[in-house]
Order: C-alpha cells, then sequence, then structure tokens
C-alpha cells in the first residue's frame, strides 16, 4: 500500500504539471495567481510547477503584465523552441517529412522520393528510407537530434495508433506491419502512427479551424477520400481504429471499381483518379474534349479544360462535387457537425467542384441539419500533412497522465 500511495502522489504531481503547462499553452502569456484560478491548484503549487517548466525550458518569463493594485504579475508563455518535432507523411511514391517547432510551425521540409519499384515496396525496403528521411531533415534544419522529441507518422489505410501497426494499407499492400518499432529504433526516439486524414483533424483541431469546435468533422480529397471525426471536443477513432474510412461507403452499387477491391465508393466515384479514370473512358467512347491532345492527364489538366470551357471537364468536375456532397451529407445525418473542413490536393479543383458539392448537401441532408453548417475549403499542400503528423508528437507531450493510470486516484487527488 505505502508503494500505491507513492505511485498515486507521483501521478498526480504529474496530471498538475500537465494541468499547468495545458493552461500556459492555451492562455499564456498568464500570471502564476490567473494559472491557479483557473487550474483550481494552489499558487504554491502553480509556482513550484513553474519553477520546474521554467527550469526545464519550457516556458519562460515574458515579463510583466498590468497591475489591478500591487505589484505588476510576471507573465509566463510557453517557449516554442524548447524541443522540435519531425512529421512524416508516408505517400505511394515519396515521403514528405517536416521539422516543426512545439507550436506547429514548420522550420523545414523535404520530399524524399521512393526509389523501390511500385511492386516491390515491402516494409523491409520503405521504412528506413523513412529513417533517411528524417534523419535527412534534422541535419538540414540545423537542428541537434537530441532536441528533438520525436515523429509523428501519418499513412492512409486502417491504423491502430496505440500499437504503432499498419492493420491495412490499400496503396502499399500491407497488413499488420509493425511501423513505429523499427523506426523508433533507428532514431533513438518516440515515434508515432495515425491515419493521414487523422492526422490533419489533429491539426485542425489544435491550429485551425476546429480550434475550440466541438463537433466538426474533416473531409480530405485527393488520390483518395477520407474523413476525421471530432465528436463532444474529442477525437473519435472508433473500435478499431477505423472511424473515417468515409471514402469506401458504398454510393452507387455495381458502380466503378475501387482500390479496396469493392465497387461503387465513393472514392471511385469522386476522388481526383476517378475523374482521370472517368476523362479516359469517356475518349474512348468517342466524346470530344480538349484533354484528347494531353499526353499525361491530372486534376490540374481537367481544372484548366474546364476553364477553357471544356464541357466534359466541367460536368466530370460537377459529377465529383455532386457524389461527394451526397457522401457528406450522410456524415451531417449522422453526425450534425457543426463545421466541414474539406482539405486535401483535390481543393484546387475550386468551384467547379464543391459549388455541386453545397447545392448536393443542402439537397441530401436531412430536413434543417445542414442550415447552420458551416463548410471550410482549405487548400493543403504536403508541408500541411506532414505537420499534421508532427502534431501527434505534440498532443503527446501536451497529453494528460490520468490516461495512463488515473484510474489509481480518487476524485479529490487530483488537485493539490
Amino acid at each position: 500500500m505505502p508503494n500505491l500511495r507513492r505511485g498515486n502522489r507521483d501521478l498526480m504531481k504529474r496530471i498538475n504539471r500537465n494541468l499547468v503547462l495545458n493552461v500556459i499553452k492555451s492562455q499564456g502569456p498568464i500570471s502564476r495567481t490567473k494559472i491557479a484560478r483557473l487550474s483550481g491548484l494552489s499558487l504554491a503549487t502553480v509556482s513550484s510547477i513553474t519553477a520546474d517548466l521554467i527550469e526545464t525550458g519550457l516556458v519562460y518569463e515574458k515579463g510583466a503584465g498590468e497591475s489591478s493594485g500591487g505589484r505588476r504579475p510576471i507573465l509566463l508563455c510557453l517557449n516554442h523552441q524548447a524541443g522540435f518535432v519531425v512529421g512524416v507523411k508516408l505517400m505511394e511514391h515519396a515521403v514528405t517529412s517536416a521539422l516543426t517547432d512545439l507550436n506547429a510551425q514548420v522550420l523545414h521540409h523535404r520530399i524524399t522520393p521512393l526509389i523501390v519499384p511500385p511492386g516491390e515496396r515491402k516494409c523491409d525496403d520503405v521504412l528506413p528510407a523513412v529513417v533517411q528521411a528524417v534523419e535527412a531533415t534534422i541535419v538540414e534544419a540545423g537542428v541537434a537530434q537530441e532536441r528533438v522529441l520525436g515523429v509523428g507518422i501519418g499513412m492512409a489505410g486502417l491504423v491502430d495508433g496505440a500499437a504503432g501497426i499498419c492493420r491495412y494499407s490499400p496503396f502499399f499492400g500491407w497488413q499488420d506491419v509493425d511501423i513505429t518499432g523499427p523506426i523508433a529504433d533507428q532514431l533513438g526516439m518516440p515515434a508515432y502512427l495515425e491515419n493521414d486524414v487523422n492526422t490533419l483533424t489533429i491539426v485542425e483541431q489544435w491550429f485551425g479551424y476546429g480550434h475550440g469546435v466541438d463537433h466538426f468533422v474533416v473531409v480530405t480529397v485527393g488520390r483518395g477520400i477520407g474523413a476525421g471525426i471530432v465528436v463532444n471536443g474529442q477525437f473519435y477513432r472508433g473500435a478499431a481504429g477505423g472511424a473515417g474510412e468515409f471514402g469506401h461507403i458504398t454510393l452507387l452499387e455495381g458502380g466503378p471499381p475501387c482500390d479496396c477491391g469493392k465497387q461503387g465508393c465513393l472514392e471511385a466515384l469522386a476522388s481526383d483518379v476517378a475523374m482521370v479514370r472517368q476523362v479516359r473512358a469517356a475518349m474512348a467512347l468517342g466524346e470530344r474534349t480538349s484533354l484528347e491532345k494531353m499526353e499525361t492527364l491530372s486534376l490540374e489538366k481537367i481544372v484548366a479544360a474546364a476553364e477553357a470551357g471544356d464541357r466534359l471537364a466541367r460536368r466530370l468536375l460537377a459529377d465529383s462535387g455532386r457524389w461527394l456532397g451526397i457522401g457528406i451529407a450522410t456524415l451531417v445525418d449522422v453526425l450534425n457537425p457543426q463545421l466541414i473542413i474539406v482539405a486535401g490536393e483535390g481543393v484546387h479543383a475550386g468551384e467547379w467542384r464543391f459549388g455541386p458539392m453545397r447545392a448536393a448537401i443542402q439537397s441530401h441532408a436531412f430536413n434543417g441539419l445542414a442550415a447552420g453548417l458551416q463548410i471550410v475549403i482549405e487548400p493543403s499542400g504536403d508541408e500541411t500533412w506532414a505537420r499534421g503528423a508532427a502534431s501527434l508528437v505534440l498532443q503527446e507531450i501536451y497529453r494528460s497522465p490520468i490516461h495512463a493510470g488515473a484510474a489509481e486516484l480518487g476524485a479529490g487527488d487530483l488537485v493539490s
């Protein structure tokens, strides 16, 4: 029992320290007196904790604040340069990596091509490339590796973030592959894994449009289609980490084949890749289009053709938006979010795609549910994805130790 009590006291101290750190993060610059008032901790406890945070370099004294009578209070701020993290987006053809400070500001990023042939991209070939990309990012940023607190990795597919395992990757064909173990061992630092769409959702919740919003969804459109979900202010992963596989809801029975092996998925109807396939199919049927002059096809070329008046390009972009809107209307009916953030490479299609999307949401959502819905279209490039992955590490830095063992504590033990 004495050891248990000592363990409880240690956990209580870590919880209180985390509480103070998060108050400074969200409210700083802030005085010790105000931290005590907001946290419910005693001023003596706050003074002790902040002294430790200053000593470790996580917090610094910015200067004196306004006085309401008496001595002017000293204000405390987080030191965003106290450490750094690396975020990685693992893609089919490349590794995008970014080094950020503790405020998720990107200080350096790079794109490392995967030179392994597509049919031979086994984890034993790809994971060393991730390690090399992280090491190169740190060196190019001019940061000592011991100042890097960890690496976050985002990738498409079904991911078990708690175990650091990719359960299924549609692009690499991997099943039950340990991602974080080998990378952490090689780099000598903690590594964290999450579905790439979820990483964007985390960074939106912390630093973006989703900050302070209790119910929102991030929908990504590009090579694939996915969703990240926040409900009651909490990020939602689902029972097996598979929540948000939004691109694989079936919208058209017997429709075009999807990379997942099924038919008629939203992704097979509305993704960027789907539109390229649809252009080729239309040309094979003899439909006239300026795109037939192109040696290669891409979303950018389809959008440019639409801007120049190409009827096929305009029709396919509108169809993509309509299918996307029907899918999002389903999310609205099920989750009733306040906010939908649409991100990913596919947002470059602009109103050719998103005008029809908005119309379809209004037409197909249950009566009244979409009336107050805010829709934000947010461009996001490779750097944004990597920044999202970096937020996996930041999330761990600020996560309360209560998740690791507060079950041993009574409610009255959480503050002193």
